[in-house]
């Protein structure tokens, strides 16, 4: 890995000829995660719902990067139609060498609200979109390639309760927002295990940006200037504690670029919520989250003996083990890799099949 003080986040490695997708990476931190990107070389797919705001960032991004290789395809997390949209014409980029998660609510609506297929919106959006993205795409995914998750230390502040994901008993903003971040560390944990236990070259990571404001990062027009005036007074009185949009990019794109990231890895800023993108560790429930209860039958499970791993695997697990401390106590003894089965750890069989539109194991 390499030393948090070797990293330099301003002098990345050439990226040239890979593929990345950015979700939401026409505003805010997925902006500059896809103008660092596209800085290094990399051919950047934005996956957003405005195609105006989308064609507003490709050309700030082409003010500083000149011969920019970029795209935009709409993209609605709150529809899964529009996911399943989406992903056939991403597809067409193949292969992708890394898909960053990054879109989501940060500030939930006040009262609960769901998305098209009846979901709370802010997890349904947050992470049921992206999950649907990632399963579809997955395919696509070349050798080596990356899933970066977008975590948060929000889920330090809120206990998961797995048995009331989607605020069915009670909402709150910020309950439903840590609830979200909740499943995507979980998720993307649970698929490191999951492609290290398979032998799988492909990585699941996680990133999170810190305290990251407008109000503190490089201005860009049309971009950083679009918040209301509520929230940049706001963001200007608190962001002094933390750092801009641009330095909360740094993480994710570390977790893209780093060509010695390992499966499993949680980026963030040193100080917390400022500073240079270095590895540190989710909130422990992440690690091993509990269940959801099932809402569909429960499913079977495949003899141990069906599919013993092989030495490559078996040699590969002490060492994921070793390097990733907090995913210790796990079984990583497993065939091949289905995302649907980690789905189910964090919501369910109703939310994994809604997802997927495939039936459960």
């Amino acid at each position: 890995m390499t030393a948090a003080s070797a990293w330099d986040p301003r002098a990345l490695p050439s990226l040239a000829g890979r593929t990345v997708v950015v979700t939401g990476g026409n505003a805010g931190i997925g902006y500059f995660v896809s103008e660092q990107l596209a800085e290094a070389g990399a051919h950047v797919v934005i996956a957003a719902r405005s195609a105006e705001k989308a064609q507003l960032a490709m050309a700030s991004i082409r003010e500083r990067v000149a011969d920019a290789s970029l795209a935009h395809v709409p993209l609605d997390l709150a529809s899964l139609a529009s996911v399943r949209a989406a992903a056939e014409q991403i597809a067409a980029f193949r292969p992708l060498h890394a898909l960053v998660n990054n879109a989501g609510r940060v500030v939930a609506s006040r009262r609960r609200m769901l998305t098209d297929d009846g979901f709370e919106l802010t997890v349904g959006g947050n992470f049921l979109g992206h999950f649907a993205l990632s399963t579809l795409l997955f395919p696509a995914l070349a050798e080596g390639g990356r899933i970066v998750g977008m975590g948060s230390d929000s889920t330090r502040m809120v206990r998961l309760e797995p048995d009331d994901l989607w605020s069915e008993r009670r909402y709150s903003p910020f309950r439903a927002y840590a609830f979200s971040k909740h499943a995507v560390q979980g998720f993307q944990l649970e698929l490191a295990r999951r492609l290290v236990a398979a032998g799988d070259s492909r990585m699941s990571l996680l990133a999170h940006p810190g305290w990251a404001t407008s109000a503190y990062a490089a201005r860009r027009a049309g971009i950083t200037d679009r918040d209301p005036a509520a929230g940049r007074f706001f963001e200007a009185l608190t962001g002094w504690v933390g750092q801009g949009k641009d330095r909360g990019a740094w993480p994710a794109v570390r977790a893209v670029a780093d060509p010695d990231a390992a499966n499993g890895m949680y980026f963030g800023p040193q100080r917390m919520l400022a500073g240079r993108p270095v590895p540190t560790r989710p909130v422990a429930s992440s690690a091993a989250p509990p269940s959801a209860p099932p809402s569909g039958p429960t499913p079977s499970r495949r003899p141990a003996s069906a599919s013993p791993c092989d030495e490559r695997r078996r040699r590969a697990l002490p060492r994921f083990r070793r390097e990733q401390p907090h995913l210790r106590g796990r079984t990583l003894c497993r065939p091949h890799v289905q995302l649907l089965p980690p789905m189910q750890v964090v919501v369910g069989h109703r939310g994994a099949q809604a997802a997927t539109g495939a039936r459960a194991p």
